[in-house]
C-alpha cells in the first residue's frame, strides 16, 4: 500500500531563507513558480532568452540565464522536457551543485536511466504532479489540490524529506482534492511511459479506426467526430471517473448504453492485448525503449517526425479542421 502524507507532515520553514530556482518556464515551470511564490518561497527563473524568458520576466520573477539561476540557487527544479534535461543539467547545472543544494524532478524518466546522475552530496527528490500544467496552475487559484508523487533518491542533508514536502505543499498538493503520495523515481517512470504505451495511444488509434470505419458505413464525418471525442463528452467522461469512481460512473449514462458498453467493452481486450502491455512493462523496465528512444533523438528523429506527419495529415485530421473551423474552434 503506498503511503499518503498529510499537510501536518509539511514544513514550509525548511525552505526559509532559501532560494529557489524554476529551471524551464514552460506549461509545468511557470504553474509551480506561481504557485511557490503565493506560498510564501523566494523563487527566481532560469530560461534560454525566448518568448518563455519574457513571459517570466512579465510575471514579475527574477529572470536568469539557467547557468546563472542555477549558481544563485539552494533548490532547483529541474522543468525541462526529458530529452533535452540531461544536456542541460551537464552544461548549465551541475557546474553549480554544491552539497546541501537539492535538486527536484517533476519526472523519473532521466534518474531512472541514468541519463542524469547527480553527485552524491546533493538532495534528490521527486515531485511529480499528475496534472497538467495549466490545471497546477488554475486549481489552488480556486482553493482545489490536485495529486503528487513523490520521492527521495537521495538525502545528502538529512533534510530531503521535509524540503520535498515542502515543495509539494508550495505548488498546492495538500489543498483540499490533493494527495501526496510516496512513490520513486523508478515507478513514476514505469507507471507515465505504462500509460503513453498502452491505454493512452491504443485510444488514440482505436478512435481513429472507428472514424474511417463510421465515415465507411455512410456516417458524415461531422457526425462521427462529435460522437467519438469532439463534442467534449469523453473529457467529461474522464472527470465523472476521478470524481465518482471508474465503474459508478456509468451510472450517468443511460441504461442502454451501460448494457451495450458491459457486454461488448471487454470483447476488445483479449490476450493480445495483455501480451503487450506486458511487454511495454519489460521494455520500460530493462531500458529498451529508452535506448530507442535516445538512438531516435541521435538521428535527428526520423521515425518520430514521419508519424507525427501521417497522423497530422490523416482523413481524421482532415476532417477535423473542417469541423473546428465550422464551430468557431
Amino acid at each position: 500500500m503506498a503511503k499518503f502524507h498529510s499537510a501536518k507532515d509539511a514544513n514550509p520553514a525548511i525552505l526559509s531563507g532559501k532560494t529557489l530556482a524554476i529551471i524551464g518556464y514552460g506549461n509545468q515551470g511557470r504553474s509551480q513558480a506561481i504557485n511557490l511564490r503565493r506560498a510564501g518561497h523566494h523563487v527566481i527563473v532560469g530560461n534560454v532568452e525566448d518568448d518563455s524568458f519574457r513571459q517570466a520576466k512579465s510575471d514579475g520573477f527574477e529572470t536568469f540565464t539557467m547557468d546563472h539561476a542555477a549558481a544563485r540557487a539552494d533548490v532547483i527544479l529541474l522543468l525541462l522536457p526529458d530529452e533535452i534535461a540531461p544536456e542541460i543539467y551537464r552544461r548549465d547545472i551541475a557546474p553549480h551543485l554544491k552539497a546541501a543544494k537539492t535538486l527536484v524532478f517533476a519526472s523519473g524518466y532521466n534518474i531512472t536511466y541514468k541519463f542524469i546522475t547527480p553527485p552524491a552530496d546533493v538532495d534528490v527528490v521527486l515531485v511529480a504532479p499528475r496534472m497538467i500544467g495549466q490545471g497546477v496552475l488554475d486549481l489552488p487559484a480556486r482553493g482545489e489540490g490536485f495529486p503528487v508523487l513523490v520521492g527521495v533518491k537521495q538525502d545528502a542533508s538529512g533534510n530531503a524529506l521535509a524540503r520535498m514536502l515542502a515543495i509539494a505543499q508550495g505548488i498546492g498538493a495538500f489543498m483540499p482534492h490533493g494527495a501526496v503520495v510516496e512513490s520513486s523515481f523508478e515507478e513514476e517512470t514505469l507507471v507515465d511511459l505504462f500509460s503513453e504505451h498502452t491505454w493512452a495511444g491504443a485510444m488514440l488509434f482505436l478512435l481513429e479506426r472507428a472514424f474511417k470505419l463510421l465515415t465507411e458505413a455512410g456516417v458524415s464525418p461531422e457526425v462521427a467526430l462529435l460522437e467519438l471525442y469532439a463534442s467534449g463528452e469523453l473529457g467529461e467522461i474522464g472527470h465523472a471517473m476521478a470524481a465518482r469512481g471508474f465503474w459508478k460512473q456509468l451510472k450517468l449514462h443511460s441504461h442502454t448504453s451501460q448494457f451495450g458498453q458491459l457486454t461488448h467493452g471487454a470483447d476488445f481486450i483479449g490476450p493480445n492485448a495483455e501480451a503487450l502491455m506486458l511487454k511495454a512493462i519489460k521494455e520500460i523496465r530493462d531500458g529498451t525503449f529508452a535506448k530507442r528512444w535516445a538512438g531516435e533523438q541521435a538521428a535527428g528523429s526520423p521515425t518520430f517526425n514521419r508519424l507525427l506527419g501521417e497522423v497530422l495529415e490523416s482523413a481524421l485530421a482532415k476532417a477535423e479542421d473542417d469541423l473546428f473551423a465550422k464551430l468557431g474552434r
